[in-house]
């Protein structure tokens, strides 16, 4: 599963980009401003926001040490910041006084690339704040930008749909024509596909437009042999031009952001939907994984930015085929069996299922006569709570080896939904299902067991059309 755990809604405006370092988040937005939060709590800090620009903000990196953050807007300006007290460090002006749509740091902190509207790609030297070195692509405004893992070579993408390649002296490697209807968004996974002879290195590239579609490349670069891009496929899901992609820090999880208002997270090595999320009520303009935890954010043009929480079995999911799976959980360790009940907030019972030597297997055979008879845990609410988290894992399981996404399958019925509504608890449900549940049962949420504070439903459009793109995918 993967969890809402908390809605930023500070900005004024549409939400533009957002990014993770170790301990903090970053986003900022049409309302020409940055902000920062602690990852602890999501606070925002004492010297947030940040303010210079005077036009909207389109994008903001950290460097990989999370000391300075920079930004770049429509004013022609990349700004740097100190992330420890806010100051600006350095305002660097694109040559041309284009605006700068896209900025991004190289691995080794050493250089900072900014791209404009102009088509202008500028690499500055992120220590002196010099120009380094200057180019230019063919046509269009340049919208994406990524180093390759070992800073070796970057890519940037254009809104005529070229994706080109340059090394770190600014010469042009390789361009080609990605997307048909320009480039929004590309990234690449820190992690190597494999390692060749010679020191040849190949690393997965995804790319993402206004075609709708999300691509994923080969790249593979050496001085001595040259580049090669190649494309490997395309994964399907959206119904609308994507706007944003990203890798989680594994490499094992490709999330993307769209206008049919969905984000979807897809595993890289089967290519299959993990999940599809539908919160956001307009277009999705970003998304990042956090470096060093199972967090997700994402912004909209809603002007709300959603952190989303991974559970361990995400984790389980998206490092191995369904089958795999399936049997991993089954196959827990007993100390596997504690790691689960920690990410439920259960960690109190550690003890006892330890004591009573559950491991996955026996896990998922519990049921409230054995929780009560022979692991001794008296609580009728601690013991309704570990069964449904027990049967959310049992459905977990299911749902893989049937090949349907998680968030199609409605809480109650456990069967995938026809006509998803949303509930006033955040969740979404099958409506006669919800309907039901209302009417006979107190006004409380299915998943939280908290009072609901409204009985209204709203129809679940942007997931009813995800449920039918998969069902005419899957039903062939």
């Amino acid at each position: 599963m993967v969890k809402l755990i908390h809605t930023l809604a500070d900005h004024g405006d549409d939400v533009n980009c957002c990014a993770f370092s170790f301990s903090l988040l970053a986003t900022c937005s049409l309302d020409k401003t940055i902000r920062l939060y602690s990852l602890r709590d999501f606070t925002e800090l004492p010297h947030s926001p940040l303010k210079f620009h005077t036009y909207a903000v389109h994008c903001c990196c950290f460097s990989p040490s999370g000391h300075i953050l920079a930004s770049c807007s429509t004013d022609g300006t990349t700004v740097l910041w100190n992330t420890e007290n806010g100051q600006m460090l350095a305002v660097m002006e694109q040559p041309s006084g284009s605006p700068v749509r896209v900025c991004q740091f190289s691995p080794d902190s050493t250089c900072l690339a900014s791209g404009a509207a102009d088509g202008t790609v500028v690499l500055w030297n992120a220590q002196s704040y010099k120009l380094y070195r200057c180019g230019s692509v063919k046509d269009g405004s340049l919208a994406a930008c990524a180093f390759s893992p070992n800073g070796s070579f970057f890519v940037t993408g254009s809104s005529c749909g070229d994706l080109t390649v340059w090394d770190d002296k600014m010469r042009c490697l390789h361009s080609e024509k990605a997307h048909d209807l320009g480039i929004t968004c590309c990234d690449f996974s820190s992690q190597p596909v494999s390692d060749g002879e010679q020191g040849l290195q190949f690393f997965r590239l995804a790319s993402c437009g206004q075609d709708c579609q999300v691509k994923i490349w080969i790249v593979s670069f050496t001085h001595i042999l040259g580049f090669e891009l190649k494309y490997k496929s395309t994964l399907s899901g959206h119904c609308a031009p994507v706007l944003a992609c990203a890798f989680s820090h594994d490499g094992q999880m490709l999330v993307s952001g769209s206008v049919d208002k969905s984000v979807i997270v897809y595993d890289t090595n089967t290519e299959n939907i993990l999940h599809t999320l539908t919160q956001h009520t307009r277009y999705v303009t970003t998304c990042a994984f956090a470096p060093n935890t199972l967090l997700l954010a994402t912004g909209s043009m809603d002007k709300t930015v959603n952190i989303w929480q991974f559970d361990l079995e995400t984790l389980c999911q998206a490092r191995s085929t369904e089958h795999q799976l399936k049997q991993f959980t089954e196959d827990w360790s007993e100390e596997d069996v504690s790691t689960w009940l920690c990410a439920q907030d259960l960690k109190d019972l550690v003890g006892i299922f330890k004591m009573n030597n559950i491991d996955g297997k026996e896990l998922l055979n519990l049921t409230k006569e054995s929780l009560a008879d022979d692991l001794k845990i008296e609580s009728l609410g601690l013991r309704s709570k570990v069964l449904r988290k027990i049967e959310e894992l049992r459905t977990k399981v299911k749902s893989l080896s049937s090949g349907i996404p998680d968030e199609f399958i409605c809480p109650i019925t456990r069967e995938l939904m026809k006509d998803p509504v949303i509930a006033s608890d955040g969740y979404s449900y099958e409506k006669e299902a919800m309907e039901n549940w209302i009417s006979k049962k107190k006004r409380t949420s299915p998943m939280t067991n908290l009072v609901l504070p409204s009985a209204v439903l709203t129809p679940n459009r942007t997931l009813k059309m995800a449920i039918n793109r998969w069902l005419e995918t899957h039903q062939k």
